[in-house]
């Protein structure tokens, strides 16, 4: 098997002349800079105003030419900023590229997220639930089935065992989700909604102020479970302000508890995999994914005071 080429700097500069020919006497074109932050696309700032990213392989390429498509459908249901692309194309044989607007501000990694950032997160999950299914599904979004919270409750376990003879982690904390209670939150065989399906920090644009002004990388969206986007903001800015942004779209408790104890599980075993090298996740950003999705909710602190065990 052909292993794909890398775009490199001057691949890059190359691609940029021909496409932001502006008739400038600088031919050497805007600078060009890798972007720090990783993904499955190779990606580039051009200039102040421009991001581009390269699909590495074929499916990825497909995953990003249906992406062009899908961020058409969703921008007028949204409340938050979606990349425009200006010009899409290949940059090898059968390999896709896309040049997208830069949306201003920073990395929801960088910047947390204000009261008012998590309305704009909320009115984000109002309008993916109401983006037209079959219209997704026209573009080749697909369809996903709902993991299983038992399944993952149990993987978890053993993973808090190792994360706890790490002292990375209290394995006693897991006990909160028993397994009458992970069949209670299994997912309901309600109609599925488009999701991201990867609302992580990095794909979260924020403001100054705390407001969240875009979402990036559509790749991974698809027509499923919406308490994977809750999971991913309780990754993104705790878990404490995924369910508040979730109930402010219309959610209740099952779909939110739900998304947490997805968030959490996963936190656990990632983190894990990453001690035993099964993972390539940075350690600082799996650590603090790990405490954004263990803090405690309205609902467990009431039961901490009322019990003393914290039991969902």
């Amino acid at each position: 098997m052909t292993q794909a080429p890398t775009p490199t700097a001057e691949t890059v500069r190359q691609l940029v002349r021909s496409l932001l020919k502006d008739g400038a006497a600088d031919s050497t074109g805007p600078e060009v800079r890798p972007v720090a932050e990783g993904g499955e696309h190779s990606t580039w700032w051009v200039g102040t105003r421009h991001v581009l990213r390269f699909a590495p392989g074929r499916e990825a390429t497909l995953r990003q030419r249906r992406e062009l498509r899908l961020r058409d459908l969703v921008r007028p249901y949204l409340p938050v900023v979606v990349p425009t692309s200006v010009a899409h194309g290949e940059w090898a044989p059968g390999l896709g590229y896309t040049l997208d607007t830069k949306v201003p501000g920073r990395s929801g990694e960088d910047q947390d997220v204000s009261a008012v950032g998590e309305a704009d997160l909320a009115g984000l999950l109002t309008g993916l639930r109401e983006v037209p299914v079959r219209q997704a599904e026209a573009l080749g979004v697909p369809r996903t089935a709902p993991r299983s919270l038992e399944a993952l409750r149990r993987a978890a376990e053993q993973a808090a065992g190792r994360l706890a003879a790490a002292d990375e982690f209290d394995a006693a904390r897991l006990h909160q989700l028993t397994q009458p209670g992970a069949v209670q939150l299994a997912a309901q065989s309600a109609t599925a909604v488009l999701v991201h399906h990867d609302l992580r920090g990095e794909h979260l644009v924020v403001s100054a102020d705390g407001r969240v002004r875009g979402v990036l990388d559509w790749t991974h969206a698809a027509l499923g479970d919406p308490a994977e986007d809750i999971a991913g903001l309780a990754l993104a800015v705790g878990a404490p302000a995924a369910v508040r942004a979730a109930t402010l779209a219309g959610y209740g408790a099952r779909p939110c508890l739900r998304g947490l104890w997805l968030a959490r599980c996963d936190t656990v075993v990632h983190l894990a995999d990453r001690l035993k090298d099964r993972d390539t996740g940075p350690l600082p950003l799996l650590r603090a994914q790990l405490r954004h999705t263990w803090e405690a909710i309205l609902l467990e602190r009431v039961t901490e005071l009322r019990r003393g065990d914290g039991e969902l």
